[in-house]
């Protein structure tokens, strides 16, 4: 216990991993810090995870300890403190304690978010309650999304709006299409015209647009089209590059993927080539500084200048949505990627070593175990 003790002193993640039939748990350096002895378990979330022990499901904890016993049929992951489980076919909410709170009446439950918010469903119409069970938003809309930088999409009458956490109304449902953005600039659709609207309130259309995608968080440019061509605009809906390529993705670390000529490659803010249209696919750059792009059949990591600094031999996945992402990265994630090598998954760092040398028959990505 003395050397699981310490290496959980230091880890802030675990990953949960499939080691032949059964699931255990890894650290960010690989160590298997809970070992695989569970035939179902779900990943961490809100420090405890859900695990099956003799077909019945209960959670344990950071250090593997079964912190509420196994009793429920079915089992989902916490969030702000809360789970929902099913006993009986009757879904519940209980709190880390294992006890059943009284909630309002709900026709589905919903996950808590980090918010402390889960949705409420009533005669057809969405609300929102927090942890308490208190109603912050009566049952009003047909649809509620789930909250991004701190707002909600809402549908009402066929149309989309925004709220704040407090449920208030922050854009009346009026709009086609809405979207939110982590830098404040919401892009929209409104009687078949795109625009963008500003903390303002104030919509304002961009000619001739037929779709724009939304900003990613701390970006100032995001990727448009129209006659049938991709280029970027910034925040004031104004052409930064004009639309010339045939498919893009999103700006990170100053550069952003662009398809020409059936080939794909990076420009920079000013539409120049950095990175000249080479691969058959690529995707946008990380945090780290290291973006995926194909090779063959296979996928491999280039740095800002270009260089193939991770050979091309692996597959890749789609991220967690996020509020630092975009919800469909694919690659790093802080320092750390998952990715698929002959028909097994692990994890690799920026070096491209793979971390705890070891490939899994399944590996989710790491989740905070804070």
């Amino acid at each position: 216990m003395l050397g699981l003790t310490v290496s959980l002193t230091y880890a802030q993640k675990l990953a949960l991993v499939k080691k032949g039939k059964s699931i255990g748990y890894i650290n960010e350096q690989g160590a298997m810090v809970i070992p695989p002895t569970y035939k179902s378990a779900g990943s961490f979330s809100g420090g405890l995870a859900a695990v099956n022990i003799d077909g019945k499901w209960g959670y344990i904890d950071a250090s593997g300890k079964v912190v509420i016993e196994p009793q429920f049929d079915r089992a989902k992951g916490f969030h702000s403190g809360v789970a929902i489980v099913s006993v009986d076919k009757q879904w519940q909410y209980i709190d880390d304690n294992g006890k059943v709170l009284d909630m309002p009446p709900s026709d589905k439950l919903y996950d808590f978010d980090s918010n402390g918010l889960a949705f409420v469903r009533q005669d057809g119409l969405v609300g929102i309650m927090n942890t308490k069970g208190d109603i912050v938003l009566k049952p009003t809309y047909a649809e509620i999304k789930p909250f991004e930088h701190g707002f909600a999409k809402v549908k009402q009458d066929d149309k989309w709006g925004i709220i704040s956490t407090a449920g208030a109304v922050v854009l009346t449902p009026e709009y086609n299409e809405i979207d939110i953005a982590g830098n404040g600039i919401t892009v929209a659709k409104k009687n078949d015209v795109y625009g963008l609207i500003a903390p303002d309130g104030v919509f304002r259309p961009i000619e001739g647009v037929t779709k724009i995608w939304p900003f990613l968080e701390g970006e100032t440019l995001t990727y448009a089209r129209k006659d049938g061509k991709m280029g970027f605009i910034n925040t004031q809906g104004e052409w930064v590059i004009t639309p010339q390529f045939d498919k893009a993705r999103a700006f990170r670390r100053g550069l952003a993927p662009v398809h020409l000529d059936k080939k794909w490659g990076y420009i920079n803010a000013k539409g120049e080539w950095v990175i000249e249209p080479q691969y058959p696919d690529a995707e946008i750059f990380s945090l780290d500084g290291l973006a995926p792009v194909k090779v063959g059949k296979e996928w491999g990591f280039v740095n800002t200048s270009g260089e193939l600094v991770i050979p091309a031999q692996y597959g890749i996945s789609v991220a967690f949505i996020g509020f630092l992402t975009g919800g469909d990265e694919k690659g790093f994630i802080d320092g750390v990627a998952r990715v698929s090598h002959k028909k097994k998954w692990g994890f690799i760092d920026t070096n491209g070593d793979v971390v705890g040398g070891e490939w899994f028959e399944n590996a989710e990505p790491f989740e905070s175990i804070n």
